[in-house]
């Protein structure tokens, strides 16, 4: 179970690592756009606050990976820490989102259930 929580939180990472792409590097792109609803007008007057939220996930997704090569190389309990912190605060911050834009349920869902698995399969497995 320690490796499927883990392989679950890395794949939530990954999601988190393209999420900041979008957000920080890419947000006035017509793809992008597209991807949040947004019009032109909209991405140019959010581009400073997408760009620093953007790097919040890539911060959290550094968290994860770190925690999981600190596992793997031993440091189970700063690994798992790591791990749980961050999967953790993708799952919290996907509930925020869900609770307050209930219209972006799906965007919330896909943000916070591979995170949310991984953490419980991480929980399970060390507790086994």
């Amino acid at each position: 179970m320690v490796v499927t929580g883990l392989v679950l939180a890395c794949a939530a990472a990954l999601l988190h690592v393209y999420i900041w792409v979008m957000e920080s590097l890419t947000w006035t792109s017509a793809r992008t756009r597209a991807t949040f609803g947004t019009t032109r007008e909209q991405a140019e007057a959010t581009k400073e606050l997408a760009f620093n939220q953007g790097f919040y996930n890539l911060f959290l997704a550094i968290a994860v990976a770190l925690g999981t090569l600190m596992y793997a190389a031993g440091r189970t309990e700063a690994g798992a820490t790591l791990v749980f912190t961050g999967a953790g605060s993708m799952v919290a911050a996907g509930v925020v989102l869900l609770t307050s834009s209930p219209s972006k349920a799906r965007a919330a869902l896909v943000q916070l259930v591979p995170p949310l698995l991984g953490v419980l399969a991480l929980g399970v497995g060390l507790v086994l």
